[in-house]
């Protein structure tokens, strides 16, 4: 394959985003806490996340491209503007779910035999724009299983799965409330295209105080496992350092480049520095 047709897959798939999924898995995996994690698990932990990250947004861009293409500011996408064929797509989609399910077998068949649960959500979510505003609660559903997963992975076990519940319902809400955030840009294109988001119903303003409930419920979330499971001081300032990105988020909504992709690619860091801490402080 030529580098720049790989280069273009990357793009398409926006390889960058896997900087939102890691430090959840990483965190899903530290909750579990195994006497023994190797690094063989954690590997595989990551490239089965990466598999199924890369299938389910080339399979959101095959169901949206008609919609991307009357999109001014999605039509320049690799599908809407032919730079990618639909073959390409889902080749790139049954690359990712392979890459997926071996790394999930290789971990035990135990997970092989979940595996098509994240994959069932990934089909459903891009769908839902199609028929409720509330179609931002599904995409915080499917990353919220990222830390799930990987609790299941270490542990090929859900006794005592408490701590990634309340981990995942973290994720739940801040993805639903910064997917919030990201659609206002297509505020007004999605009014008239008949395309349901929070934004096109009740508008930017209304939209974002959505969102902000969103986030505080999720650092809520956040201070329930700190209360419940973790312990010690570092844990708790990053805890406080989390609550000041989110509440940065918002007074920078305007900038959706910067509340979107740049605070929450460190927020997620913090969340991994924050789990890590106070797993380590009630270690033995």
């Amino acid at each position: 394959m030529r580098l720049d047709r790989f280069l273009q897959y990357g793009r398409f798939i926006k390889i960058e985003h896997t900087l939102f999924s890691f430090p959840l898995l990483l965190s899903g995996a530290l909750l579990a806490r195994e006497p023994v994690l190797t690094v063989r698990t954690l590997v595989l932990i990551l490239v089965a996340g990466a598999g199924a990250r890369a299938a389910a947004l080339s399979l959101n861009r095959i169901l949206d491209r008609a919609i991307d293409a009357r999109n001014p500011r999605t039509a320049s996408r690799e599908l809407p503007r032919g730079s990618m064929s639909l073959f390409e797509g889902w080749f790139v989609t049954l690359i990712g779910t392979i890459v997926y399910a071996l790394a999930a077998f290789w971990i035990s068949p135990r997970c092989l035999a979940l595996a098509p649960l994240p994959l069932a959500v990934f089909v459903v979510y891009p769908l839902l724009k199609r028929v409720t505003p509330w179609a931002h609660l599904g995409v915080g559903a499917g990353l919220s299983l990222a830390p799930l997963g990987a609790w299941y992975a270490v542990s090929l076990s859900f006794a005592n799965v408490g701590p990634a519940l309340v981990l995942s319902l973290f994720v739940f809400f801040w993805v639903a409330g910064f997917d919030v955030i990201y659609a206002t840009l297509d505020e007004e294109f999605d009014r008239k295209s008949g395309i349901h988001s929070l934004p096109a119903w009740l508008g930017k303003k209304k939209a974002l105080g959505v969102s902000l409930a969103f986030h505080l419920a999720a650092f809520l979330c956040l201070g329930v496992l700190y209360w419940r499971e973790l312990s010690g001081l570092s844990a708790f300032l990053l805890l406080l350092v989390v609550g000041g990105l989110l509440l940065l988020e918002h007074r920078k909504a305007e900038d959706v480049e910067l509340a979107f992709f740049k605070i929450n690619a460190v927020l997620g860091f913090v969340v991994l520095a924050f789990v890590y801490a106070g797993v380590s402080s009630v270690s033995p």
